[in-house]
């Protein structure tokens, strides 16, 4: 009899442990499975709150100056350039025989360009702007929304109960701190671009006559006297 209930005992035991290795580990987690979306507002209504902002009236303009003179010296006009840009708050971009780049404050860009027009003959000179507003304004909304689906996702990494969720999370955060790096280096770019105004300047040098040219040209001014004189 105490054989049997032995027995009884062992193979109950043995069933119920049994069903506790068996039964699965519950796990609530709000991750595991689910695609996370982020939820960003309707685009136009945002640009529409933004450029309602009196912060954000102002219109973003890139200007670009081309000039063609004609100088004595290639050399010596380059280093009268290289002051120009200094003079007006700007720096010299690339310096060459034929074409020099300058950088000058855009708001002083038509004082540079008749300081360059000094140095030499102007054959042609061109000023162009592009407006840049929308693409701006397209950037920064886009970066603010980035900003706040990464504030988002900083939360759901904070309460991440598996390292499932916490993996997904961290390759969400980024692939966004990658789109905010970009965002910012094109918003700094396009405020860089519209502060300092590019002056193209392209050189060519007067020819000299050589010694039959000196001969044409005296008998030309002799000539020329001649027929005033008279």
């Amino acid at each position: 009899m105490e054989i049997k209930r032995t027995v009884f005992i062992i193979t109950s035991v043995a069933i119920l442990s049994g069903c506790a290795v068996n039964k699965p580990t519950e796990q609530s987690s709000s991750y595991a499975g689910s695609k996370m979306i982020e939820s960003e507002e309707s685009r136009p209504n945002q640009r529409r709150a933004y450029e309602n902002d009196s912060e954000n009236t102002r219109r973003i303009v890139i200007y670009d100056a081309s000039i063609k003179i004609v100088v004595k010296i290639p050399d010596s006009t380059n280093v009268k350039l290289a002051e120009t840009a200094l003079k007006y708050d700007g720096y010299v971009q690339t310096l060459g025989n034929k074409k020099s780049i300058l950088r000058v404050k855009s708001d002083k860009l038509q004082s540079a360009i008749a300081d360059i027009s000094s140095l030499g003959k102007v054959k042609d000179k061109t000023i162009s702007g592009n407006d840049v507003t929308d693409q701006f304004v397209d950037y920064q909304i886009r970066l603010d929304n980035a900003r706040n689906a990464r504030k988002r996702y900083l939360e759901l990494l904070a309460r991440a109960e598996t390292v499932e969720a916490a993996l997904k999370v961290e390759k969400e955060l980024e692939r966004l701190n990658g789109d905010i790096d970009s965002l910012e280096g094109k918003i700094t770019q396009l405020k860089h671009l519209s502060e300092y105004s590019t002056i193209t300047v392209l050189m060519e040098e007067k020819v000299k006559p050589g010694i039959l040219g000196y001969i044409g040209i005296g008998l030309y001014e002799s000539v020329k006297w001649i027929f005033v004189r008279n």
